[in-house]
């Protein structure tokens, strides 16, 4: 078996003896390093944020925050990793230690009280301090795409707000790089006005000068469970004959999972971990496929827009840069800037969950996923994919290697999210529409709903109630009617039914408000 290896804080830590579910939050407190902390265990609250050194392009490399909580250290084989422990050292070289940047200001405004969330609003933070675009010039422009709403300047200034909800500060740091982490005392001005306040990093700041150079090369890892040294929190017995696996290539996984489609694919680990986390799940196979060119493509051609299923989708909003405009109103709301680090569509499309944020767009989209397995592809339209709850026609020994989106695209489009908080919360209702309209009539709807049924849906009766008709409030109130029965929504916890039937409606009313043509609004 492989000897497992992590670069913590510019040393290499060798990480023997851990089970393959054993978390890299439990091993770096194991090690010592105690700043990173467990607050709900499901990647919604950021104590437990760390900085990871991932590929910014073939030649470069970027700081980035993620939720230890979630991933497995075997995940980390090869990589390297930076602390709030390390924060101070790593960047002021010949100095015993002292401050970084990011802590200083902390402290310097009054950023932290009980102190338990401030090592991971730290990380989050420094994260966004080496962003190789952040500057003052691009305050006013949300990374991706977007807007400025409102300005303030002079002392006291807030930054700018934008339509999605973005704050940016007069020195460019995005304020909802922070919305993954959580603080019950310390209130937020002082952490906001920590974050406004910093500069931009030294050119002698090895942490700058480290992300000019590639990201470590992703590690093949074969490696298995040895209990009797396990490190596990809280008492939980870790199975024996574990094993975690990183293969060099799609073939190979696909030959693995030829023999063992029970095995656990695990790309960011956002819901593995969780299920690791809460539910005690034990898979005694877990293959990583983050780190596979294969599967982290981003292609444009005359027919569609293909990205992979293990690119995060933070690496999909860089690299889409605006150009399918539905994904750039979805990025902001799904989820948290910690999560969207690591997630992958192909994990939140492969879940199955009919609250997934992403598959609604994607229905509205009219995608199509690529599936792979050792006898080849075949592609199946998501609105044909899911077959029942967390179920898909996805056969054992197949994995979703790609989604495809046709061009061209539809010019008018929303996605609307319905959740008890504004950002980092699961949907009670979600909405994505796309309608193509000309001369003042629908030529074409496409509209995806998560949250009214065991799986996502097409609102195929609502799109059919639209298509053909003049676009105006007659035809929108008609429409809307039939929106409210699509599905078969429940009352559960997040909502009730009719509240959810309530929301379907009035998210085309409020699609048409702000979709109403120039001719017809004068």
């Amino acid at each position: 078996m492989d000897r497992i290896t992590v670069v913590v804080n510019g040393r290499a830590r060798e990480c023997n003896g851990v089970s393959p579910h054993t978390r890299l939050l439990d091993w770096l407190r194991a090690e010592g390093l105690t700043g990173a902390k467990e607050g709900c265990a499901e990647g919604e609250c950021g104590a437990c944020a760390v900085l990871v050194a991932r590929p910014d392009g073939p030649d470069r490399s970027r700081w980035t925050s993620v939720n230890a909580c979630l991933p497995p250290v075997m995940a980390f084989d090869g990589q390297e990793i930076i602390t709030a422990e390390g924060l101070g050292t790593a960047s002021l070289p010949g100095a015993a230690w002292d401050l970084h940047p990011v802590q200083r200001e902390m402290v310097d405004r009054g950023g932290s009280q009980c102190g338990y969330c401030t090592p991971g609003f730290i990380c989050s933070m420094a994260a966004e301090y080496y962003r190789p675009d952040r500057s003052p010039a691009r305050a006013g422009a949300q990374p991706g795409t977007g807007t400025s709403a409102r300005q303030e300047t002079g002392p006291g200034a807030v930054g700018e707000e934008h339509a999605t909800g973005h704050e940016s500060g007069p020195n460019g740091f995005d304020l909802h790089a922070l919305s993954g982490n959580l603080c019950r005392c310390t209130g937020y001005r002082p952490i906001r006005d920590a974050a406004y306040a910093l500069g931009p990093p030294s050119a002698a700041d090895p942490l700058l000068e480290r992300q000019s150079r590639p990201a470590p090369a992703a590690k093949q890892t074969n490696a298995e469970n040895t209990p009797a040294e396990s490190i596990h929190s809280e008492g939980t017995q870790l199975d024996d004959g574990a094993r975690f696996c990183r293969p060099g290539t799609l073939a190979e996984v696909l030959e693995i999972l030829q023999e063992n489609p029970d095995a656990k694919l695990v790309a960011g680990a956002t819901d593995l971990g969780v299920e690791v986390n809460l539910r005690h799940a034990r898979p005694p196979l877990v293959i990583a496929i983050d780190r596979l060119d294969q599967l982290r493509t981003l292609k444009f051609d005359a027919g569609h827009v293909e990205i992979g299923a293990a690119l995060t989708l933070s690496e999909a909003e860089r690299g889409l840069g605006g150009r399918v405009p539905l994904l750039d109103q979805l990025f902001p709301q799904f989820a948290s800037r910690l999560i969207r680090n690591a997630a992958t569509f192909g994990g939140n499309l492969s879940t199955g969950s009919p609250i997934g944020d992403s598959a609604p767009v994607f229905l509205a989209l009219d995608a199509r996923v690529v599936l792979s397995s050792t006898h080849g592809e075949r592609e199946v339209p998501l609105a044909e994919y899911y077959t029942g709850y967390r179920q898909s026609v996805r056969k054992p020994g197949e994995l979703l290697r790609a989604v495809r989106i046709p061009l061209p695209l539809a010019d008018n489009v929303a996605f609307y999210k319905i959740a008890k908080r504004r950002f980092d919360d699961i949907s009670s209702v979600s909405v994505a529409i796309a309608l193509g309209i000309r001369d003042g009539v629908v030529e074409s709807a496409r509209i995806g709903l998560g949250g009214v049924a065991v799986t996502p849906i097409r609102a195929t009766a609502t799109e059919e109630a639209l298509t053909g008709r003049p676009w105006t409030a007659d035809t929108v109130t008609a429409a809307a009617a039939v929106m409210a029965g699509e599905g078969t929504p429940i009352d559960d916890m997040r909502a009730s039914a009719l509240y959810r039937s309530a929301m379907l409606r009035q998210a085309l009313f409020k699609f048409h408000a702000r979709n109403i043509p120039a001719e017809v609004a004068t």
